[in-house]
């Protein structure tokens, strides 16, 4: 029998929770977490992973080509959510690894969610007036008036999984006029789900709030700075719980400062994890929550149970669901 060995690396959350999934693995073999910088090298990454042929991955760290150059046999790469930009999926290829990820319908609901309870927070001024509560200045509430979401223009960029979801429940549980910018999704999907298909520009220039919901690629990265973020109305609100990187943070500070964006809501950063020295947090109008979206009992449970499946199943010489990467002469 193959010996097996797995490493789980930068989850803050497999086997945390639902220790029968770390069980299941254990009986598998031997298991470990790691915890490394999220920009560590990928030669250092993999000796550090060395003898270890299966891993459950994060968000970050990123499995480059070097990583895959300097690494000894590694089967399957799960990951622990449905982004995968962290991967290279050619070098994978040619090592032989396989890549597999979260269904994305498993996080559909709980992401779409996290984006439209953050802006909420961030239009009410809830976290502020909450730590006032807690302060004794219960009197202090008149420094608390926010906006409401109910009837506003909003633009959503992306509507593949979550972005729909976001345009269904502002369409339907808001009443707002919901603006979507989706370059691969025709007019025809995204009006099924309650909005209307335009460019960026117009969305850029109409929406009093903007919703961040795409994938990031080499095409959209920066998508919004400081021309982007020219064209929008003055006093917008943005929220983003997809990638960080789709926002130029210096060109989001910048536009806080002048007060052109009235706030943002982010779960995301370009570079994770955040702390408290980030310049977004020197502003008041900023909630930001630490990459947390998918973070509800039942999407969690769900998500380690699929990593599990996928390592039951190279075990069982099968390819998992979901690969995006499922070539492998270890697997049928």
């Amino acid at each position: 029998m193959k010996k097996y060995k797995i490493a789980i690396v930068n989850s803050s959350s497999f086997g945390k929770i639902f220790h029968d999934q770390l069980e299941r693995l254990e009986k598998i073999g031997e298991v470990r977490s790691f915890t490394v910088d999220g920009e560590i090298g990928g030669r250092e990454l993999a000796e550090l992973l060395a003898g270890y042929n299966i891993i459950i991955a994060s968000v970050t760290p990123f499995f480059t080509p070097e990583f895959f150059d300097y690494k000894d046999e590694l089967i399957l790469i799960t990951r622990h959510g449905i982004g995968y930009n962290n991967i290279d999926l050619e070098a994978a290829r040619k090592h032989d690894t396989l890549v597999s990820i979260i269904p994305a319908l498993v996080e559909r609901d709980a992401v779409a969610e996290n984006n439209i309870t953050n802006l909420l927070a961030l239009l009410r001024k809830t976290v502020e007036a909450d730590l006032s509560v807690k302060n004794d200045s219960w009197e202090d509430r008149a420094n608390f008036v926010g906006r409401t979401l109910f009837n506003k223009t909003v633009g959503v960029v992306g509507v593949g999984n979550t972005g729909s979801c976001v345009v269904e429940t502002l369409r339907n549980g808001f009443r707002c006029n919901v603006l979507a910018y989706d370059p691969y999704k025709s007019a025809l999907h995204i009006e099924s789900y309650g909005a209307k298909k335009v460019d960026l520009p117009q969305l850029l220039k109409e929406s009093d709030i903007i919703c961040l919901c795409a994938s990031l690629n080499e095409e959209n990265y920066h998508m919004i700075s400081t021309e982007e973020i020219a064209q929008m109305k003055d006093n917008v609100y943005l929220s983003n719980s997809a990638r960080g990187a789709l926002l130029d943070e210096e060109a989001i500070v910048n536009a806080l400062k002048s007060g052109k964006i009235a706030g943002i809501a982010t779960d995301v950063l370009e570079e994770e994890p955040g702390r408290k020295n980030h310049p977004y947090l020197a502003f008041t109008n900023v909630v930001m929550t630490p990459h947390t979206s998918a973070y509800t009992m039942e999407c969690l449970q769900e998500m380690g149970a699929k990593c599990l499946r996928d390592v039951e199943d190279v075990v069982a010489g099968k390819v998992p669901e979901r690969s995006v990467q499922p070539q492998s002469k270890c697997v049928s």
